[in-house]
């Protein structure tokens, strides 16, 4: 859980970096589409992998004793 929870803040950290850098600096148009392509959704995901790595109080015991039963 540790190292998910790292990579996942290393994500957030660095795609937050360059879409500052996206908005600030004027970059090349192909910067820009790439930031948009590629780190915004990095950014999302990174954000949803956080929320969802630490399971609340009530939650936690649930996780350990049932299995995943599907969709």
């Amino acid at each position: 859980m540790n190292r998910l929870r790292t990579g996942s803040l290393t994500t957030l950290i660095i795609s937050a970096i360059g879409i500052i850098y996206a908005l600030i600096m004027d970059p090349a148009p192909w910067v820009v589409y790439g930031v948009a392509i590629f780190l915004i959704p990095l950014f999302i995901l990174s954000v949803g992998i956080l929320s969802m790595a630490e399971p609340e109080e009530e939650e936690a015991d649930e996780r350990v004793n049932e299995p995943f039963i599907g969709y």
